[in-house]
C-alpha cells in the first residue's frame, strides 16, 4: 500500500528524441517507505546505523533519501565524512513524518483488532423487563472480556420485529421467544420460563398456589398491545381460547412495567412469564403459576445464519460464559 502525501501518480506527456510524444508516470513525492527511511536517519544521524535498523544496505537507503530530497526540492541532511546533521528543512519534516507513520501504524492496528473481533459494534434488540437480567449479564461480560466492542442495545424490539431486523442486517443479535424457528436464523436457548397470572395482592385468588385459565373467564385483563406482536400476549390469547372464551381486555399497556402498575392499582389482572415478574420491582401484586403453564417457554438469543462479523463471534462466545444454556427437557428445540 502506498500512502502518498502528494496527489496520486499521474501520467505526463514527454516528447522523445524523434519528436514522438510518449507518456511517463510521475513518481509520487513521498510515500511511507520514504518517511520511514527519513525518520531512521533523522533519529540515528548515521546512515549505517539507520540502514541496520531498517534491515537494508546503506546504498539503497542513501538513494531513497536523495529521491525524497529531489521530490521535495530541499536538502534534508548536511552530510560530511564524519557527521550527518538535519537541515532546517529536515527539522521541519520530522514531526509531520512521525505523525504520518504513527497514523499508519494506528490504522493497521485498528484493522487487525477489528479482524480479530477485539473491536467493533454489535447491535442487540430485546423486548423489555423479561430480558433485563440477561442483557445486564451479557453487557458486563462483554465489557470485561472485550472492552473494544460496543454493545448497542435497542429495547422494545418484539419477536417479529426483532427477527426481521436480524434477517435484514439491521440488528446483529436479539432476544426473542417463538414456537417455530424461522429459516436463516441461528439460535441458542437462554432461559426456561413459565406462564403466570399476576393479580393485586388483595385479589381473591392471591393466596392460591395454582390457578387455571378456566377460572379467569370473567376477569378483566390488562395486556400488552396486539402490535408489535408479543409472544406473551399470543400465549395468553391461545390459552384463553383453549379454555373456551375470549378474554375481556379492559386496558392495554405499552410494556410490562406499566402492566404491573395497572394490576397493582386494581385495573385488572395480567398474564405474564415468571422471569418478567421477577425483574419488575412492584409492590402490591402476586404472581400465581398457571395449570396450563406446565409446558415451559424459552427465551433465545438469535443471530443471522452465516454472519461473519468477528465482533459478533466474540460476543456470542462471551454470551456462553455470561448465560450458559440451561438444562433442557428432551423435546426442547
Amino acid at each position: 500500500m502506498v500512502t502518498s502525501m502528494a496527489a496520486s501518480a499521474y501520467v505526463r506527456p514527454i516528447p522523445n528524441a524523434c519528436g514522438i510524444v510518449v507518456f511517463r508516470a510521475k513518481v509520487p513525492v513521498m510515500d511511507l517507505h520514504h518517511l520511514q527511511a527519513f525518520l531512521a536517519v533523522a533519529e540515528e544521524l548515521h546512515f549505517g546505523r539507520a540502514a541496520d535498523r531498517l534491515h537494508i544496505a546503506q546504498p539503497p537507503l542513501s538513494r531513497t533519501i536523495k529521491h525524497l530530497e529531489r521530490g521535495l526540492g530541499a536538502q534534508l541532511f548536511d552530510r560530511t565524512t564524519r557527521s550527518v546533521r538535519l537541515t532546517s528543512a529536515g527539522e521541519a519534516l520530522v514531526e509531520p513524518a512521525r505523525q504520518i507513520v504513527d497514523g499508519f501504524r494506528m490504522a493497521r492496528r485498528a484493522v487487525q483488532s477489528a479482524g480479530r473481533g477485539e473491536t467493533g459494534r454489535v447491535r442487540m434488540g430485546f423486548a423489555g423487563p423479561s430480558s433485563y437480567r440477561l442483557v445486564g449479564q451479557l453487557g458486563r461480560t462483554v465489557r470485561e472480556k472485550h472492552p473494544g466492542i460496543e454493545l448497542r442495545l435497542r429495547s422494545r424490539t418484539f419477536n417479529d420485529e426483532a427477527r426481521r431486523a436480524v434477517l435484514d442486517g439491521n440488528l446483529d443479535l436479539a432476544i426473542v421467544r417463538w414456537t417455530i424457528a424461522p429459516p436463516g436464523i441461528d439460535h441458542r436457548i437462554l432461559t426456561v420460563e413459565h406462564h403466570v397470572i399476576v393479580v393485586p395482592e388483595e385479589h381473591s385468588l392471591a393466596d392460591r398456589d395454582r390457578v387455571s385459565m378456566a377460572e379467569l373467564r370473567d376477569e378483566p385483563f390488562v395486556m400488552l398491545p396486539a402490535e408489535p406482536t408479543s409472544s406473551v400476549r399470543d400465549g395468553f390469547i391461545r390459552n384463553a381460547h383453549a379454555a373456551g372464551y375470549a378474554p375481556n381486555i379492559v386496558q392495554t399497556a405499552p410494556d410490562t412495567w406499566t402492566a404491573m402498575a395497572l394490576v397493582a392499582a386494581g385495573v385488572g389482572i395480567t398474564f405474564s412469564i415468571d422471569v418478567a415478574v421477577a425483574n419488575v420491582v412492584q409492590e402490591g401484586i402476586r404472581a400465581i403459576p398457571l395449570d396450563e403453564g406446565m409446558t415451559p417457554t424459552y427465551s433465545r438469543l438469535i443471530w443471522r445464519h452465516g454472519d461473519t462479523n468477528p465482533a459478533l463471534k466474540a460476543v456470542l462466545a462471551a454470551s456462553e460464559e455470561a448465560i450458559p444454556t440451561p438444562s433442557l427437557p428432551p423435546n426442547a428445540a
